[in-house]
């Protein structure tokens, strides 16, 4: 950087290097499917076709959730660092808002139990979450996911 340059503002500055995200939500996916069968047992045997269905929804959500906050985060990471400080947090609102409204438009319908809806809704957010943290890498050297160990 020379005397008369000057550094780029936050609001026009964009990262063009990989996009981890995907990735990343992917793999929350990937694990999302890996519980769903026990999720969807634990619903049948609490609450029968019902708790099934309400479990598959609420499932549904949250992976729906996980793939559109990435994909949200990585198109506006090429744009501007700015964009992707508001796609952050305004996306979440967003996306939060349309999963109230997802269950409040189902709420009343017949397959629907509200407690493994919510349990489901709750529990699989901060489950993969919580997962997911044992396989990202908090590094810069490898953004994403932690690179697997080859064994020789």
């Amino acid at each position: 950087m020379t005397a008369t340059s000057k550094a780029p503002s936050v609001l026009t500055a964009r990262d063009l290097g990989p996009a981890p995200e995907r990735a990343v939500a992917l793999d929350i996916v990937r694990h999302g499917a890996f519980a769903l069968p026990v999720a969807l047992l634990v619903g049948y045997l609490g609450w029968g076709g019902a708790g099934v269905a309400s479990v598959a929804f609420a499932s549904a959500l949250v992976l729906a959730n996980f793939w559109v906050a990435a994909a949200l985060l990585g198109w506006a990471a090429r744009i501007s660092l700015g964009l992707l400080m508001g796609v952050s947090l305004f996306g979440f609102v967003a996306r939060i808002g349309l999963i109230t409204v997802a269950v409040l438009a189902v709420g009343d319908q017949s397959w629907v139990e509200p407690t493994p809806l919510a349990v489901t809704l709750v529990a699989a957010h901060l489950g993969l979450l919580f997962w997911e943290t044992r396989y990202v890498s908090a590094s810069l050297a490898f953004p994403g996911l932690k690179p697997h160990l080859q064994e020789s």
